[in-house]
C-alpha cells in the first residue's frame, strides 16, 4: 500500500467532512473546500479521523490513493489554519503597495505592475519590500505566488527580483574583462 495513502488524517474539532457521491466537502472555521474523488478511491470518515482507501492495486489507482490523501489533508489544514507564503523584493527603489484590493509592484519597469488577486486570496504588505499571500486553498496560494514572482524573477548576476522568503539564488560571476 501507499505509505502516504494509508496514513489517517486527524480531524480537528469544529471541522466537518461530508461525502456526496464522488465529491468530498470539508468545512471549517476559515471556510469550505471541495474536491472530486478519483475512480477506485474511497474515503471513510470516523469520529476524529479520515481514512482514504482504494479498490484495487493498479498503478494509476495507487498513484491516486496517495494524491487524494494529500489533497484531503491539505483541505483540512486549509479550513482550520490556512496557508501563507512570504515574498521579498530585492532591488534599489523597488517596492510593493496595496491600492484597495490590488497589489501594485514597482519593479524596474517604466510602468507599475498591478495584480488583482483571485477570490479567496488575501495579500498583506508588511513592508515595502515584503508581502504575504494568504488563503485556505494551498494550490491557489502557490499559484498566486508563482504569478507574482513571474513579473520579475530573481536574476543570477545581481540577485534582483521577486523571490520567496528564504529562497537561495545561485549567483553567477560576471564578465572578467579583457586581458
Amino acid at each position: 500500500m501507499s505509505r502516504i495513502g494509508r496514513k489517517a488524517i486527524p480531524l480537528p474539532k469544529g471541522t466537518t467532512v461530508t461525502i456526496k457521491g464522488d465529491k468530498i466537502v470539508v468545512k471549517g472555521t476559515k471556510g469550505e473546500l471541495d474536491t472530486l474523488l478519483m475512480p477506485g478511491i474511497s474515503v471513510d470518515v470516523e469520529q476524529d479521523k479520515i481514512l482514504v482507501g482504494r479498490d484495487n492495486d493498479e498503478k494509476q489507482t495507487c498513484a491516486w490513493h496517495g494524491m487524494t490523501r494529500a489533497l484531503v489533508a491539505n483541505m483540512v489544514t486549509g479550513v482550520t489554519e490556512g496557508f501563507q507564503r512570504t515574498l521579498e523584493i530585492i532591488g534599489v527603489g523597488w517596492r510593493a503597495q496595496m491600492q484597495g484590493k490590488k497589489l501594485v509592484l514597482n519593479v524596474g519597469y517604466s510602468h507599475p505592475v498591478e495584480y488583482d488577486p483571485p477570490q479567496g486570496i488575501e495579500i498583506v504588505v508588511e513592508t515595502p519590500v515584503k508581502f504575504v499571500v494568504k488563503g485556505i486553498d494551498k494550490q491557489a496560494v502557490g499559484q498566486t505566488c508563482a504569478v507574482i514572482r513571474a513579473y520579475r524573477p530573481p536574476e543570477p548576476y545581481h540577485g534582483k527580483g521577486i523571490r520567496y522568503s528564504g529562497e537561495k539564488v545561485v549567483r553567477k560571476a560576471g564578465k572578467t574583462g579583457a586581458k
